[in-house]
């Protein structure tokens, strides 16, 4: 078995091994001929586009226009494009799987891999001006960049397709002669391209002014430099001549680990990468392998082939198969390595004996047990390196019998093995076409795997390993069928709803409104409104409903939810999108909203409310309007007209006290105005209270009891006025003269209360005779008459007074008082 699993390796150094593997029979047509085709590839194990080299003479046949085919990398047909946009200088692939087809005249139209046109981007004006001659494709911490290669030899760049800065690099001297090789090498978030002409080599970095000139030694003096490749990480560079030789050292060009001689004169079809452990060099019908040191290995086949570089290995397409070539894990070797002493060999070994029963299973499980977490781990880990599933199987199972004899031994491992073995196999599997190697899913993680099978639109599968994998965002990938479902379905969209709905359900975790916005978006405006109803949140619903024109469903939602912000934010959309009359109509059907619309009119358009009064020919309201008018301070010289226009309103609505309540206070403020005529002092908008008191400070006493009479006002609320006012004059024989003038209305206390009040003990005791008996005591205290007032309240036998005299009085007479108290509790 040994000796099978070891077959595809060859040896490459002293302890390192590569293998190859075929990994699809590749299903695609079989006129796909790769010596006229040019073939581009996305990484991790992605899809394939090709198109007829216009490089090469060939018979064709129908139509003259290019059709650019994409498959699988099992060779499964997913889409074509005939294309009629321009001269194409380069097709590749983004890191989303998008086709960059990047054009002559300075634009990238960007397609997913089923032909969709996604966006177009454009390289600058001057690379538009001047035409692309070449680009190159590569990827960066942002996503994928694209550089450009004018007829000038000049040089654009743009980090990422998706947000597209165009960057010019510094100009090589020579414009005249074009470069002979150029590449990209990308670190953290800079790029820099490698430019060679002929011998000479430039690093031109952004932001930079002027190249730099760089030195290597080729071995030839007068050797020409025609091709460049940066490993996958660009931490390597391999560089090859004209004269066969190859040179390979760190991407800065400082450090050089090997100068190879091909002994060949002719240009490579490919030179790439295998991971970071050799440089790769397609002849057509062979690759050479050249490690970094002194190893080198040939494999030969029977057609041209075409090499995808990937983190770890490499892809090797033909017509007939797609093979991988890739070094040997570290792990893999140590256990299936002829005469290995790895702790997991022995495991692996053990295993299989134990499986046929054979007592030398207990040999091999001595040698290994000092070392059995070690062994089992390693064969965990080895199962992932492998493709085939029995040999996956058979190191799981070593795992789960070495498991055994362990006491405290983690099945977590063990277990997320087996679900990533799952995974993998059936994105492997032909019908999906993804060959994924395990170091790749490292680096690409669970989660961007699933977004691939997304954009792949695997999305059943997707979902699947997802629940097996037991992840926590799988509605992500409902979320994206579901948009996907609306994009393309050709089903009625009552179906496309209800199919949606079933497989969504009420889940909180996926948003009806992202999909309602997608089906809007693909111009399905009746689609996205049967979506909008299965969306349970109303400040997600309206704004998509308003946008769709949905004006009167928004607004009964926005009622339902009971925010009022929600409401208003309809009304507003309303008001500002349709005439007023059809607005203030539509909203008459909801009493709720029409009362929200009065109010805020109430706070920030009074005009508008007065005209939604007067359609509604609501006139009390539209009185109040003008009254709240007349009382504005800015509209003091329109208040006349506004209270004429109140009592109008008030009779039409039949409520004649208002309306004569309005005519009163009209003669009042043409009885104000001719009393500021007279004596320049302000009366205009003051209250007949305020009027009242003005006059009487101004002691025009006649003119006050003529608008007295005149208004009704009654004798008690007057004689206070009157009582206060001469008070605040100090004109205590005016007071004393009112006081006999007729018998108070409202008795003699204030009097005494205003005399008080201004300092004034004199006058106050003047009208105590005339104060009522049970409340004499309490204005005697405040005249500080605490003898008299202690007296009158023992005769009155009133304790209560003789405790507020107490708490009022000095100590020196408390004493007395508080006698007075004694004798009354006996």
């Amino acid at each position: 078995m040994t000796v099978l699993l070891t077959g595809d390796w060859s040896p490459f150094g002293k302890d390192d091994y590569f293998r190859r593997f075929e990994v699809y029979s590749m299903g695609w047509p079989n006129d796909i001929n790769l010596d006229t085709l040019s073939l581009t590839s996305s990484s991790f194990g992605g899809p394939l586009a090709v198109i007829r080299d216009r490089n090469k003479v060939v018979k064709v046949q129908g139509g003259g226009k290019p059709v650019i085919s994409m498959y699988s990398s099992s060779g499964n047909f997913i889409s074509s494009i005939i294309w009629n946009s321009g001269k194409i200088v380069k097709l590749g692939w983004s890191s989303l799987c998008d086709l960059l087809c990047i054009l002559e005249d300075g634009h990238v139209h960007i397609y997913d891999m089923f032909s969709n046109f996604q966006h177009r981007v454009s390289m600058g004006q001057e690379a538009q001006d001047t035409k692309v001659l070449d680009a190159k494709i590569f990827s960066t911490a942002s996503g994928t960049g694209v550089a450009v290669l004018t007829t000038t030899h000049r040089i654009f760049l743009v980090n990422s397709v998706r947000e597209a800065k165009v960057r010019r690099l510094p100009e090589v001297p020579g414009v005249h002669n074009a470069p002979t090789a150029w590449t990209v090498v990308c670190e953290d978030r800079h790029c820099r391209v490698l430019f060679a002409r002929e011998r000479d080599l430039y690093c031109l970095n952004e932001g930079e002014t002027h190249p730099h000139p760089l030195t290597i030694e080729l071995g030839d003096e007068t050797c020409t430099i025609i091709e460049m490749a940066v490993s996958s990480n660009y931490e390597r560079v391999a560089i090859f001549t004209d004269r066969g030789k190859l040179w390979i050292g760190s991407s800065d060009l400082k450090k050089c680990t090997r100068l190879y001689d091909t002994r060949s004169v002719s240009l490579p079809i490919q030179l790439v990468w295998c991971g970071v452990d050799a440089v790769v060099i397609n002849w057509g019908l062979h690759l050479e392998l050249v490690g970094p040191f002194e190893e080198s290995l040939h494999y030969n086949y029977d057609e041209n082939v075409f090499c995808v570089q990937e983190v770890d290995c490499i892809r090797v397409v033909s017509s007939q198969s797609m093979d991988i070539i890739q070094k040997v894990p570290e792990v893999v070797r140590n256990i299936f390595g002829i005469n290995s002493t790895a702790a997991g060999s022995y495991l692996l070994e053990a295993s299989k004996q134990y499986q046929k029963k054979n007592h030398r299973a207990n040999e091999y499980l001595h040698l290994v047990k000092p070392k059995l977490f070690l062994a089992v781990r390693q064969c965990i880990e080895a199962a992932g390196h492998e493709f085939k599933a029995e040999t996956q199987k058979m190191l799981m199972k070593a795992a789960q019998f070495g498991k055994t004899y362990l006491d405290d031994c983690s099945p977590e491992n063990y277990v997320t093995m087996i679900r990533v073995l799952r995974c993998l196999n059936a994105v492997r599997h032909p019908n999906v076409g993804m060959p994924i190697t395990y170091n790749q899913l490292q680096i690409l993680t669970l989660q961007g795997l699933m977004e691939l099978q997304m954009i792949r639109r695997n999305h059943f599968l997707a979902l699947d390993l997802a629940t097996f994998l037991k992840m926590p965002d799988s509605s992500k990938i409902r979320l994206h069928w579901a948009c996907y479902k609306v994009e393309h379905s050709k089903l009625n969209d009552e179906l496309v709803a209800k199919e949606i709905a079933e497989k969504i359900g009420s889940s909180r975790d996926v948003s009806y409104i992202k999909i309602a916005k997608k089906a809007a978006d693909c111009g399905r405006n009746d689609l996205a409104i049967k979506l909008i109803e299965y969306e349970p949140r109303a400040n997600l619903q309206v704004p998509l409903l308003l946008r769709l024109g949905e004006d009167q469903t928004a607004l009964i939602k926005a009622i339902e939810s009971g925010n009022t912000d929600l409401v208003y934010a309809v009304l507003l959309h309303m008001k500002e999108n349709m005439p007023l009359g059809k607005f203030q109509m539509e909203i008459r059907s909801f009493p709720l909203a029409q009362a929200l619309y009065l109010k805020y009119c109430r706070l920030h358009n009074k005009d508008m409310l007065k005209d939604v009064y007067i359609q509604e020919d609501d006139h009390k309201s539209q009185a109040e309007c003008y009254i709240r008018e007349s009382f504005d301070p800015k509209n003091s010289s329109t208040r006349e007209a506004s209270l004429v226009a109140a009592e109008e309103s008030y009779k039409r609505a039949k409520l004649d006290l208002n309306a004569t309540l309005c005519e009163e206070h009209l003669r009042l403020s043409k009885y104000q105005r001719n009393l500021e005529d007279k004596f320049k002092r302000d009366f205009f908008g003051k209250s007949l209270h305020d009027t009242l008191k003005l006059l009487l400070t101004m002691q025009e006493v006649k003119l006050a009891d003529k608008l007295r009479h005149e208004y009704k006002v009654p004798d008690r609320r007057y004689w206070w006025l009157r009582v206060k006012v001469l008070g605040e004059l100090g004109a205590w024989s005016d007071l004393e003269k009112l006081s006999k003038s007729k018998k108070s209305p409202i008795g003699y206390e204030p009097f005494v209360e205003v005399c008080w009040k201004h300092g004034n003990r004199y006058e106050a005791q003047k009208y105590l005779p005339k104060v009522k008996d049970d409340v004499k005591v309490e204005y005697l205290t405040k005249l500080g008459m605490y003898e008299e007032a202690a007296q009158m309240a023992f005769e009155q036998k009133d304790l209560e007074g003789l405790r507020f005299i107490e708490s009022k009085c000095d100590p020196s007479f408390a004493d007395k008082v508080a006698s007075f108290i004694r004798l009354l509790s006996k």
